[in-house]
């Protein structure tokens, strides 16, 4: 056993959504609490997030709105999708454990909420909703509520990646709800929070654990916990050896998530003898590749088709990124596409500059000239020429091309069914979003693979309990989040899951805690 440097009930590492929601409820329910994040802001990949949305059917928040859905509605479309890739326990814990942790929420006046309409993202399965009326998101916060944390919470993204300024007004999306949660947590005298801290290592006796050893400063320091140790610190998706290890698609370079999301967390559960699954999965999504070299994560794509390198098309553009992400490692698997592919498009519309159809990416457009200069999007004035200078063949391309053009003029997409569900029309103004490509010139961007994180981690029971390989309890040890295997499995069912699920094992992990006995 190590030499202790200090005590407290709860030891939280991560400061995402989970990690702050964890930390919050454990303070709340009068533990003493130490949440350590192990990069120099708060906030993790929930901070980079526009929307920061929570996927939590009947809360308080969409029943204030009106909603006529059930939760028993909400968990039929969420087995349907999932199937039974997961334990069937973990799926409806998540699914019914939403609108009472924002019923426990409300009641505290910093943690403000608001409905933010987003269609599930398997429109055709058993009682989905394509109203939205299943999502919400954090209150905007005015930074003058709390000027200290202005820097202190990640993001946005463009801050990062782009040297944007941090803003000056409010707390928005992610940020929103991170900057809420620890506003609301620093009013318990047992909340505590540290910067530049990260978990190494778990102290375990007698398949208990009981501690953890932290470093910051290339120091370390060992922390005693009385009631448990919840691991809530993303994924391992800025991680390449990890990556290449569990055999998880694409590359550290192209990832969303912030350069601390290196798995230690994971690491450190497994070596104290925790079982893992879905290690080789992630929040997939294409990725426009930027001149940087990075591919980010884009969607929305209002025009345009993608093509293969056949110059063929190969996916429903309009589908919800996560599918849509999946079908291009399903063609990258099968030998149909290499990277990068390319989005081809005319110049109608707002395209008549050459910028591509997105609507949104996670990290702003630069000066289209450095695109060009690139080699990233190019234009031609005939198909066939836009063919040669993206490597596909131009007969190819004209047929493809002619071909989805009697869909948009009929209104329907006979090869991949784009418009056919709620979300495909989300962002065309309830329109089939099939526009055809007929005004030169013509134009083609690059596009890549990205990811929101990983999602395979540490397996754990309904309380956020981290299972061994056996499929015994560790005690002491919790995981949630990124961290934990996800239980939507291989699919992603609505935004806002990552988020929701996040948050509710965290604080069912919390509760565990508090309800324990101190050992």
């Amino acid at each position: 056993m190590p030499d202790w440097d200090e005590e407290t009930d709860v030891l939280v590492a991560g400061s995402g959504a989970g990690g702050v929601t964890g930390a919050y409820t454990a303070a709340r329910e009068g533990l003493s609490v130490i949440l350590v994040e192990a990069t120099d802001r708060f906030g993790g990949t929930t901070a980079y997030s526009a929307g920061g949305g929570m996927w939590f059917p009947v809360n308080p928040v969409l029943v204030r709105a009106g909603t006529d859905d059930t939760v028993e509605d909400a968990l039929e479309y969420y087995r349907a999708v999932v199937g039974d890739r997961t334990p069937a326990d973990l799926q409806e814990t998540y699914v019914r454990a939403g609108a009472p942790l924002i019923a426990y929420l409300e009641d505290d006046e910093q943690l403000k909420f608001q409905l933010l309409p987003w269609p599930d993202y398997f429109g055709a399965a058993p009682k989905a909703r394509g109203d939205g009326m299943r999502h919400i998101s954090a209150k905007p916060l005015r930074v003058s509520a709390a000027p200290d944390l202005r820097e202190l919470v990640r993001g946005p993204l463009d801050v990062d990646r782009l040297g944007a300024a941090v803003p000056e007004n409010y707390f928005v999306g992610g940020r929103a709800l991170i900057a809420r949660f620890l506003l609301a947590a620093r009013a318990y005298p047992g909340f505590s929070a540290r910067l530049d801290t990260a978990l190494v290592e778990l102290v375990v006796e007698d398949h208990r654990v009981i501690g953890a050893v932290v470093e910051h400063a290339g120091m370390r320091r060992a922390i005693r916990t009385r009631r448990g140790v919840l691991l809530a610190a993303g994924g391992f998706e800025r991680n390449d050896e990890l990556r290449e290890r569990f055999g998880v698609p694409g590359s550290s370079r192209d990832t969303m998530g912030p350069w601390g999301n290196q798995g230690l967390a994971h690491l450190a559960g497994m070596a104290a003898g925790a079982d893992t699954d879905l290690m080789d999965q992630a929040w997939w999504s294409p990725g426009l590749t930027h001149p940087d070299g990075r591919s980010a994560f884009a969607l929305w794509f209002v025009g345009g088709i993608f093509v293969d390198d056949d110059g063929r098309r190969f996916a429903n553009e309009s589908a919800a990124y996560d599918r849509l992400g999946r079908a291009v490692l399903a063609a990258i698997d099968d030998g149909s596409v290499t990277l990068p592919y390319w989005m081809v498009y005319d110049s109608s519309g707002d395209n008549a500059a050459g910028v591509p159809p997105v609507k949104a990416t996670n990290v702003s457009m630069v000066d289209p000239q450095r695109y060009i200069d690139a080699g990233l999007w190019v234009t031609a004035d005939t198909l066939a020429e836009l063919a040669g200078k993206i490597g596909v063949p131009p007969a190819n391309l004209v047929e493809t091309v002619a071909r989805f053009n009697e869909f948009a003029a009929r209104g329907v997409d006979e090869d991949f069914g784009r418009g056919d569900e709620p979300y495909d029309r989300a962002f065309s103004g309830g329109a089939a979003p099939l526009y055809p490509i007929e005004q030169p010139p013509f134009h083609a961007a690059a596009f890549g693979v990205s990811d929101l994180g990983t999602k395979g981690g540490l397996r754990t029971d309904t309380a956020g309990r981290v299972l061994d390989t056996d499929g015994a309890v560790i005690a002491g040890l919790y995981a949630a989040g990124n961290t934990m295997a996800a239980p939507s499995g291989t699919v992603y069912p609505g935004g806002g899951n990552p988020i929701g699920t996040s948050m509710v094992f965290s604080h069912l992990a919390a509760m565990d805690m508090a309800n324990g006995t101190r050992r």
